[in-house]
């Protein structure tokens, strides 16, 4: 199976990018100086999820403009689509409990909702949990529609805390941050589904996974002149990528990326509405071959009806 992660990335898939990414809560002059904090709820019903998880309806295009490129065995192109579905996935800045910067993807299931992994809130390692989030939809080249548009995690529940300390806790590894503000209206929302892991895995090439990646684009690669912001403020997509494998309570998948593309929704359509059917969480050993894993949208279905 390919994978373009190096071993470093075994276990979070979070992208440290340093304290440069905190410029994010001055640039946007319509927010206050300092990060939102927020705090952890248990019951579901604070997130008033209306899709209930059908995705919203707006004008879908199904197809990314400019020409494919392929740089070696990586398949990804670059996000530049500001249309749906695409305008519902963006980039999560966080400040950790250290102070420090680092970043995720998310993407809207609801109007100010974004489900994203638990290690993009709480670090596996200190089991810490950050002090702020922004939620960046649609950034494309370092870009958003409107500076307005920025939202800020004022709540979330995540899956796992990671007190195990090991691969059993990435079964659980997602979290939903309730934004302050409804963006979901202009950019719109996915749905999710809970399918049997029959009906996933298999080489369909029927999927396809969206995340900012640490590692592009690259603005120095040949077609990606134009990308200047550089690498992780554009989202990557690979495109007509397989679930291969269940294992452990895990999905297993082919799709390129690599850090800064945790919480990345691995996407289809049915009947034209697109659907998160797993949640890119990273990479682990199987075997001796390094995979690259997601979590079952099972999972949030199983804490939603349980409370």
């Amino acid at each position: 199976m390919k994978s373009i992660f190096s071993r470093q990335f075994i276990l979070p898939c979070i992208a440290t990018i340093g304290l440069g990414i905190l410029g994010i809560w001055a640039s946007v002059s319509a927010e206050p100086q300092t990060p939102h904090k927020f705090t952890k709820v248990e019951n579901p019903g604070e997130f008033k999820l209306e899709g209930k998880g059908e995705p919203s309806v707006l004008n879908q295009k199904e197809e990314l403009p400019g020409e494919r490129a392929i740089i070696g065995s990586d398949d990804r192109i670059p996000m530049t689509s500001r249309d749906y579905p695409w305008s519902a996935i963006g980039k999560i800045e966080g400040v950790g409990a250290d102070g420090g910067g680092y970043s995720c993807t998310g993407t809207l299931i609801a109007e100010d909702v974004v489900l994203t992994n638990a290690h993009c809130v709480v670090n596996p390692e200190t089991r810490k949990v950050s002090q702020a989030i922004a939620f960046e939809p649609n950034l494309v080249n370092g870009v958003v529609k409107s500076k307005n548009d920025v939202a800020y995690a004022t709540d979330v529940h995540y899956g796992t805390d990671f007190k195990n300390g090991d691969l059993v806790d990435y079964a659980n590894d997602w979290a939903i941050l309730k934004l302050n503000k409804a963006i979901g209206k202009k950019y719109g929302y996915l749905g999710w589904k809970s399918l049997p892991s029959s009906r996933l895995v298999g080489d369909t090439k029927r999927f396809s996974l969206v995340g900012y990646s640490g590692d592009f684009p690259n603005p120095k690669k040949k077609g990606y002149e134009t990308l200047t912001a550089g690498e992780s403020m554009t989202a990557g997509v690979h495109l007509q990528c397989s679930i291969l494998r269940h294992q452990n309570n895990l999905l297993y998948h082919n799709c390129d990326t690599n850090h800064g593309a945790s919480g990345g929704a691995i996407i289809s359509n049915i009947n034209g509405k697109y659907y998160i059917f797993a949640l890119h969480s990273g990479s682990n050993e199987v075997n001796g071959l390094l995979l690259n894993r997601a979590v079952e949208m099972s999972r949030l279905d199983e804490w939603l009806q349980g409370n």
